[in-house]
């Protein structure tokens, strides 16, 4: 099995991987590429919830074959992509807009939200690096904080709504905590908020579960949006490719904030997810080597006497607070690229799931 870094120097391609730079503490190598001369051991990557499996092999075989076809613009292929996630969904080509990964379409929501400026909800934590974009663009953060088993205060979410708030974020499963909504919970939630304010439900994870997604809402619901990405599944995250769900009028608007709507994601990109979408054998092995090594990683955290949080994701959060070694260190010894602390009050961190003898690497690391 070709690892991505093989993939991309046997295509000569130049895709560069979402880079998360946050100012908190990361337990990176001093040189990432490099073998760690303590160890000689090859770094492992447990940072980005990236597939370790991943693009499949019908992907690769795609991109390489369409890179040729790099000189043309992708509007022929846009289109198809478009039509094959509509009929997956059951739903039209006006549904759906495209964005160079899921990232696009949520800055796309945040500069729709901000042209009459207000407010924006979100829990604490979140995945919330698009925030500061928000920030910038004159819209006012208003944080709510997770209840204390890790979930969406969806009760707490509905009160923080003000007079001038234009949306409320979701993501599910939540990034770091790997928690979910209950299904009919978030719906009742979504019902009650758009009444009001958009809905963003990032649904970045969702293919980790067994839940059924919220796509079937946006035919009557104007302001709901979803947004979903071949980042994490598909294991495209350095291909930078996502698109957002949404209702026909919604979606036009949103896609009149693009330069070029549809335009962002490359014809090799496009390639890759065409035959990623078709590929439910590369998707249901994905799934059970992710819950198995999941499984795995959990009991032996806990065995360390490390606390973890239920998860439905491909990342685990745990809490350090009763982990005697420096966590950070042995990380960094072991070439192992981790995370950071979330939340100071316990010592909340999270790590991917990699596969199983990465992760077997991970937890003798610890030990």
């Amino acid at each position: 099995m070709n690892s991505r870094r093989s993939w991309l120097k046997q295509t000569s391609l130049a895709f560069v991987s979402l880079g998360i730079v946050p100012l908190e503490r990361f337990a990176i190598p001093k040189t990432e590429n490099s073998i760690n001369e303590e160890t000689n051991l090859n770094p492992i990557y447990l940072r980005s919830n990236e597939n370790p499996y991943g693009p499949s092999a019908l992907a690769r075989d795609a991109m390489t074959k369409n890179i040729i076809s790099s000189n043309r613009y992708n509007w022929d292929l846009t289109s198809e992509l478009i039509s094959k996630i509509a009929e997956k969904n059951n739903l039209v080509a006006e549904n759906i807009v495209l964005g160079a990964g899921s990232t696009e379409i949520l800055d796309l929501v945040v500069r729709y939200c901000a042209i009459n400026k207000g407010s924006f909800i979100l829990a604490d934590p979140t995945f919330n690096y698009w925030t500061e974009t928000a920030e910038k663009l004159g819209l006012k953060k208003i944080t709510v904080p997770l209840t204390e088993d890790k979930h969406h205060d969806l009760s707490a979410m509905l009160k923080a709504i003000e007079p001038d708030t234009r949306m409320i974020y979701i993501c599910n499963p939540n990034n770091p905590t790997g928690t979910i909504c209950e299904r009919e919970a978030l719906v009742n939630f979504i019902n009650e908020a758009t009444r009001k304010v958009i809905v963003l439900v990032d649904e970045a994870y969702i293919d980790f579960t067994n839940q059924k997604s919220l796509v079937n809402l946006v035919k009557e619901n104007k302001n709901l949006i979803i947004a979903k990405t071949f980042s994490k599944m598909y294991g495209l995250a350095g291909a930078r490719i996502g698109y957002g769900i949404a209702n026909s009028g919604t979606i036009e608007k949103i896609s009149q904030l693009q330069s070029w709507s549809n335009g962002s994601v490359s014809v090799a990109s496009v390639s890759g997810a065409l035959a990623s979408i078709k590929d439910e054998k590369f998707v249901s092995e994905t799934y059970l080597l992710n819950d198995n090594t999941r499984k795995y990683t959990i009991e032996q955290l806990e065995r360390l006497k490390i606390r973890c949080i239920p998860s439905h994701s491909n990342f685990v959060y745990f809490s350090l607070a009763n982990y005697n070694k420096d966590f950070f260190e042995r990380l960094e010894k072991n070439n192992i690229i981790g995370t950071k602390i979330y939340e100071e009050n316990g010592k909340w961190s999270r790590i991917t799931i990699g596969t199983m003898k990465e992760m077997q690497q991970f937890i003798k690391a610890l030990e």
